[in-house]
């Protein structure tokens, strides 16, 4: 059964410090926290604090003493750079976790929110996939370290609770998108690449869009902005150790999904599929029960997240996030 409490309001004008406020996520966070009146973020650039240094960490909490803490700062990336550096982010994201985890209850912060990742789940888990689906089967192999890295967090998180009484919650998200994303042409994920392919083949006048697999695979995707939303939410009014699955519940093909970034985008030609290379897991789509039992659902369509997005991006496309 869930556990969750009546609404527990936020303090507007205690000190908050959003971890990774730079990010798709941390980012969007901070624009949700501003949009409430939080009058007392906290941000630290990465070269202005480095959360693998644990004594930059605590030198750091010791001085802002954050009320509350969002985690959602994380070394990530593709399938290729999860593959080929496992050491890396096995290391740098249990480092990161354990100095801010560690130093937050040093320092007295009341509740945190970590955030980890849908890859947290067994390759082969069955569909949709729940919370308690966790450690119950083998990782994707090829994102593995990262997954244990983000278990560790999850466990971290119980054990305050445990020792400490703290209501610290962790919050799972499914797959991302919206303003800030990485449009990189080799580190981006599925939705902003085939949104930036099809704006340039319509910039282009290509006739032709090629996609990788069968565009049979199923994915779900939450725009960024409910994403945040629902953290503010589960802050205020969730208080269980369980993890919180954070989708929206429903998914589709890849070829659907295509076809509906061309639409808006407004690209008028042919979508062709290369079959020969790989489709990549055939589902992942998370229930989403104990959210709605919570009291939370999500509120931006795919196609409405998408024209905001596209905006965003022709907006930015001159100076976009290029890494890889």
């Amino acid at each position: 059964m869930t556990e969750a409490t009546n609404s527990r309001p936020l303090d507007h004008d205690a000190p908050f410090y959003i971890a990774g406020h730079r990010g798709l996520v941390g980012g969007a966070i901070w624009r949700a926290l501003e949009g409430a009146g939080h009058k007392g973020l906290i941000g630290r650039t990465s070269g202005e604090l480095d959360l693998r240094d644990r004594g930059a960490v605590f030198d750091f909490m010791a001085d802002a003493r954050p009320q509350y803490v969002v985690l959602a700062a994380a070394k990530v990336g593709g399938i290729l750079a999860n593959n080929s550096y496992p050491v890396d982010f096995l290391s740098e994201n249990l480092r990161i976790q354990t100095n801010v985890m560690d130093a937050a209850l040093e320092y007295g912060t009341e509740r945190l929110l970590f955030l980890g990742s849908s890859c947290i789940y067994p390759k082969l888990a069955p569909q949709p996939i729940r919370e308690d689906s966790l450690l119950t089967g083998h990782l994707e192999p090829t994102n593995d370290a990262y997954a244990i890295a983000k278990i560790a967090g999850i466990l971290g998180v119980q054990s305050v609770r445990r020792q400490y009484g703290r209501p610290w919650i962790s919050a799972m998200p499914t797959n991302l998108y919206g303003p800030g994303d990485n449009f990189s042409p080799t580190g981006s994920h599925v939705l902003p690449a085939l949104i930036r392919r099809y704006d340039e083949a319509k910039q282009a006048g290509l006739s032709s869009v090629t996609n990788w697999g069968t565009g049979t695979p199923r994915r779900e995707f939450l725009h960024v902005d409910d994403m945040a939303a629902a953290c503010l939410y589960l802050l205020e009014n969730y208080d269980g150790a369980a993890q919180v699955n954070v989708g929206t519940g429903r998914d589709a093909t890849i070829r659907e999904i295509a076809h509906l970034v061309a639409e808006v985008v407004g690209y008028e030609g042919e979508t062709l599929w290369d079959t020969s290379k790989p489709d990549g897991t055939p589902q992942k789509l998370l229930d989403v029960s104990r959210l709605r039992e919570i009291g939370w659902e999500s509120q931006i369509g795919l196609r409405e997240g998408l024209e905001s997005t596209v905006a965003w991006y022709r907006e930015h496309v001159g100076h976009l996030r290029e890494a890889g």
